[in-house]
């Protein structure tokens, strides 16, 4: 159980910027293990964000509630996935061969393609969000995040079974990743992943949209795996902040489509 403990925090720690207890160290092996609570991870995000929503409502407009919540995710993650995003579509829509792409995602300054495109996403997620609110409900836009959050997760974790680490240097912030995870590992990530959905399910949303969700995070998973291996021949850390990101927008989109 301690060593399960010390997976979910090297997960948690890896993913965001809350705290963790000093015991759990620091190893790559550690890390290896530790894609297998991603999902998990990606609950507490979710519940965080959540958490906030619905307290600002209480007593704000719910539009700065839905602004607030999502502000609340990205503090909590440091927008890791969000810089992901950004780095990737910079190198895919600057570079014209594997080793440029590659040159440009690990370049730390924000080109146009880059700033253009976090700036839709965000903006996407915040509209998205507000017309789900009457739509849900409060408690029902909640639940919404945090499946959004675990399911993104579910689809970027998805992508080590499917794919091969690329980068070659030491230095890759997700080097310790660089391997395939089991198919035990990756059910373990696929019941966190997933078990959100039915609490959308038991809180009246209609099955028709959770299946719409669902099915388009796993077109977006499968797009990513092939775009990804006709490119670079694998994953980056940057492509997996991507892919959790379009991911995320996916299921906003499947609960807000109009049966």
């Amino acid at each position: 159980m301690k060593l399960e403990l010390e997976y979910f925090f090297a997960a948690l720690r890896f993913l965001t910027r809350l705290p963790v207890p000093a015991w759990v160290g620091h190893s790559s092996e550690q890390l290896n293990h530790a894609a297998r609570y991603f999902t998990l991870v990606g609950i507490v995000v979710g519940l965080i964000g959540g958490g906030v929503t619905w307290c600002a409502a209480q007593a704000l407009p719910a539009t700065l509630a839905v602004l607030l919540g999502m502000a609340a995710t990205l503090l909590a993650t440091g927008a890791f996935h969000e810089d992901g995003f950004s780095d990737s579509v910079d190198g895919f829509g600057g570079g014209w061969e594997k080793l440029r792409i590659l040159e440009i995602m690990k370049d730390s300054r924000v080109g146009s393609f880059g700033a253009i495109a976090i700036t839709m996403i965000l903006l996407t997620k915040f509209v998205a969000l507000k017309e789900l609110l009457p739509r849900l409900g409060l408690d029902g836009l909640v639940a919404a995040l945090v499946a959004a959050h675990a399911l993104s997760r579910l689809a970027s974790t998805s992508l080590l079974c499917l794919l091969d680490y690329v980068r070659e240097d030491e230095l890759a912030k997700s080097k310790p990743l660089a391997r395939k995870l089991s198919m035990a590992e990756w059910s373990c990530a696929a019941v966190f992943g997933l078990a959100p959905l039915g609490v959308l399910l038991a809180m009246g949303v209609p099955p028709a949209k959770v299946l719409i969700a669902l099915a388009l995070v796993v077109a977006t998973t499968f797009y990513a795996r092939r775009y990804l291996l006709k490119h670079l021949g694998g994953y980056t850390g940057d492509c997996l902040g991507a892919t959790q990101q379009v991911a995320e927008v996916a299921v906003y989109l499947g609960l807000c489509w109009s049966i």
